[in-house]
């Protein structure tokens, strides 16, 4: 049984129409197909797709992002990747199901692959914890990039998860601490690393991950520091203002290649991922194919610095750049003539709030 967004209402209705037409043995019994009748409604359904899926707005995209149908981690690693062996535990604590993590072959070179694994049916998301991982999920993840770096094997990552795991144990057992090394070992790494956004990205759960030479994203995904519901609780005091949400927060991927914050848009089937895995699938390996290829003829410090420039850069106009004293220009902690002076506007200004207040404080004392 599919399943449809709540804007997706005639898409459905023509989809159970167009059923009922090639099902020559329905309800009503035998009776001739009628092909003319088919392509014509074939063709206003693409056309009805074309239209829906073009004029999407932030939380539309949002569900796009999270619907259930769409290809997960496992997919993709089972259609990607040769030979993969999967590699377990952390060596402190246990396993973490919803990363599946281990090395494989991807065009016949050896890769280090993880994936954020949400699960398929009402079971395995339970098992996988619906994609939220644990301290033991990031240690476990540190462990084998470590590794990748040591025997120079480059880095696939497929993120989806709505976050960390938020749970008193996973605070107990050091979450923010497992997130925060996982960030600055993704940083340290000499080998090109990938990190590809099929669905959400939520959080420090996904940068744990995502802090790569190269962040592509599938054109309906998401990569945000909150969820739009989260954000609308804590800014409007409204769970129900998502789309005000989600537009303030520039979540999409088209904003975000703007904001350059990343690299890179696969784009999707008509319809979203769901609607076609054969093509979503040829489309990733072909970006993951380009990408790889690129770093091929670059050093590992090369790799290394290319990648601390990129974060650098962002939010930067002109990017990290370097002067001929060897000084960088932007990070310098000297300020400028004009900074200066606005400095000392600000302090002069608070000065006269301060004194305001003394006075205020004094006669209401008098």
């Amino acid at each position: 049984m599919k399943n449809y967004l709540n804007f997706e209402s005639e898409v459905k209705n023509l989809e159970i129409e167009l059923e009922k037409l090639k099902d020559p043995y329905n309800a009503e019994g035998l009776s001739e197909v009628n092909t003319d009748k088919i392509n014509k409604i074939e063709k206003e359904l693409d056309l009805k797709l074309k239209k829906i899926y073009s004029n999407l707005d932030p939380w539309q995209t949002t569900l796009v992002a999270r619907h259930e149908d769409r290809p997960k981690a496992k997919f993709f690693i089972e259609n990607l990747i040769d030979d993969f062996v999967p590699l377990s535990g952390d060596r402190f604590f246990g396993e973490d199901k919803s990363l599946i993590a281990g090395l494989g072959k991807f065009d016949n070179k050896s890769v280090l692959v993880l994936g954020q694994e949400k699960g398929e049916d009402l079971d395995s998301r339970i098992e996988r914890n619906f994609g939220m991982m644990r301290p033991e999920g990031y240690r476990k993840s540190i462990r084998l990039l470590n590794l990748a770096n040591k025997f120079n094997i480059p880095i696939i990552s497929f993120i989806d998860t709505p976050g960390a795991y938020p749970g008193v144990a996973a605070e107990e057992r050091g979450q923010a601490e497992a997130i925060a090394r996982s960030i600055e070992c993704c940083m340290q790494l000499k080998v090109p690393n990938i990190s590809i956004i099929i669905g959400e990205g939520g959080s420090g759960g996904a940068i744990a991950l995502a802090s790569s030479n190269k962040i592509i994203m599938l054109e309906n995904a998401i990569y945000s520091v909150i969820s739009p519901e989260g954000c609308a609780t804590i800014l409007w005091r409204d769970p129900k203002k998502t789309l005000e949400a989600a537009r303030a927060m520039k979540l999409t991927s088209q904003d975000l290649l703007d904001l350059k914050i990343i690299d890179e848009i696969i784009p999707e089937p008509t319809g979203g991922a769901h609607r076609n895995r054969q093509a979503i699938l040829n489309n990733v390996r072909l970006s993951i194919k380009k990408n790889l290829e690129y770093y091929v003829n670059f050093s590992r410090d090369e790799i290394y610095n290319m990648r601390k420039e990129k974060f650098l850069a962002i939010g930067r106009e002109n990017g990290f750049k370097i002067n001929e004293k060897g000084e960088n220009t932007l990070l310098s902690t000297q300020p400028s003539k004009n900074n200066l002076i606005s400095v000392i506007k600000k302090k002069k200004n608070y000065i006269i709030l301060l004194l305001i207040s003394l006075m205020i404080s004094l006669f209401l004392i008098l």
